[in-house]
């Protein structure tokens, strides 16, 4: 029996929480670069959606997590996948996103041609954007 089989049928949902130093002055920058809407915040913890899907941030408080530029490293990336990545990038690094690390081109995958490319954002997190998701099977 799959593990999944034993999960009842049900909205799940997983998301992701980017650790911020300073939780206004990143929605800011998420609301300019990936034209993220405010969900809701209460100062410290906030949730914004980028065309529908979903995220959280906050600010690490002592509790077990930290962000990237505390550590100097990111132990995640941000997969996004979306019409066109060029332009999601573009604006990205528009907004003051470091863009050097993978330049958007195409890839060969499994399931065919796949365009990606990614950022790192001011806060340090790391971030992947491709036109389709590899989230279901594909015969290799």
């Amino acid at each position: 029996m799959r593990t999944q089989d034993n999960i009842p049928n049900s909205n799940l949902t997983i998301s992701v929480m980017l650790a911020v130093p300073d939780v206004p002055q990143a929605m800011t920058w998420y609301k300019e670069a990936l034209g993220a809407e405010e969900l809701w915040s209460l100062g410290s913890v906030a949730g914004l959606a980028v065309q529908g899907a979903a995220f959280f941030i906050g600010e690490p408080a002592g509790n077990g997590w930290e962000s990237p530029l505390k550590l100097g490293i990111t132990c995640a990336r941000v997969e996004v996948f979306c019409l066109d990545p060029d332009v999601f990038v573009k604006r990205a690094v528009a907004a003051g996103a470091n863009g050097s690390l993978d330049p958007v081109r195409n890839h060969k995958a499994p399931w065919g041609i796949h365009r990606q490319g990614g950022f790192i954002d001011p806060f340090g997190h790391i971030w992947l954007v491709g036109d389709r998701s590899p989230l279901r099977s594909f015969p290799i």
